[in-house]
């Protein structure tokens, strides 16, 4: 069957607020889904997925408080500190990602901000990965004047860098830095000419209004990022946050399908949290408006589903690799 892009694309509303986020995540169940699908085949083939696999360069000892994270000093987690991968580590990581049919490759490090000797060290891993035909992601926290230009320079096609929950609710999960402080270093990766993956956690004790307010923060970005990851919060033991309760599947595919309705062309990303849903609440992801997995059988210092796992789940759902 061949995909044809409706004539007539769904408009872009120029500015959300929290109350229509709201709103949206409280349709009826089915008619959210219905409309999150309409929009998404206004935008996208909804047979096609993109695939990102994600490694961390750099794992533990990161000094700020997230808390999510296990690779936090702040904490007591089974996460050691270990030193930053070479090159040709990272390089066979990246040829096995692309044999695997990952498209893009994205380098993960536990830092606050790459110190300047650190990042001379990642400008080659991306000359290197994108040498290999893959597009380039990274994310190393907070940047300097200066940086998210010489990572542009390298090769580099993506920064992700999230803002992980709604304004009001930050402080909650973050002491060691402040908002701002991520939409200044989103701010530099626009300036920069990188196109920007942001997104956030869910189920981290949050209101479903706190869930719209993320999603305000993101859609209002302009331009829009261009990916979305969305994480269901992992609770590793050690962090504060791993007695949160577990957020009900049904509002997190509400969230996928607000997602891609706020924010129809970015790619939407089933990101952490994958590997503990079934397959079926996985369908109806895709279906309201998921396009984007990570996809290896560990993200960061967590699990995911493995390859063969996904190869299969995707066969069975008729999806295709981007």
């Amino acid at each position: 069957m061949v995909f044809k892009r409706p004539s007539t694309p769904h408009p872009e509303k120029t500015a959300w607020n929290v109350d229509d986020v709201e709103a949206l995540l409280g349709l009826p169940f089915m008619e959210l889904l219905f409309r999150a699908a309409e929009i998404h085949r206004q935008f996208f083939d909804p047979t096609k997925v993109q695939l990102s696999t994600l490694v961390s360069i750099k794992t533990g000892g990161c000094p700020e408080d997230c808390g999510y994270c296990p690779q936090s000093v702040h904490h007591d987690t089974p996460v050691e500190d270990e030193p930053m991968m070479t090159v040709d580590e990272v390089v066979e990581a990246a040829r096995q990602a692309k044999a695997n049919g990952a498209g893009r490759f994205c380098m993960g490090a536990a830092w606050r901000g790459p110190k300047d000797a650190d990042l001379q060290k990642t400008l080659e891993m991306v000359r290197e990965v994108k040498a290999l035909g893959l597009e380039t992601c990274a994310t190393f926290g907070l940047l300097r004047e200066g940086q998210a230009e010489q990572l542009k320079d390298a090769g580099l096609d993506y920064y992700n860098h999230n803002l992980d929950t709604a304004p009001d609710k930050y402080a909650d999960i973050i002491q060691t830095r402040e908002y701002e402080d991520r939409l200044d270093t989103l701010g530099k990766v626009r300036q920069a000419g990188l196109s920007v993956c942001c997104g956030g956690i869910v189920g981290m004790n949050e209101t479903r209004r706190d869930r719209a307010g993320l999603i305000v923060q993101l859609a209002n970005l302009d331009p829009q990022p261009e990916s979305v990851p969305v994480n269901n919060l992992v609770k590793v033991v050690g962090t504060p946050l791993e007695g949160a309760g577990t957020l009900d599947w049904t509002e997190f595919v509400r969230t996928i399908a607000v997602a891609r309705i706020t924010m129809p062309a970015s790619y939407v990303r089933l990101s952490a949290g994958r590997r503990e849903m079934d397959e079926a609440t996985q369908a109806l992801c895709f279906l309201a408006g998921a396009n984007s997995i990570f996809y290896g059988d560990k993200l960061l210092t967590t699990g995911n589903p493995d390859v063969t796992a996904d190869q299969m789940l995707m066969a069975k759902l008729d999806l295709y690799a981007l």
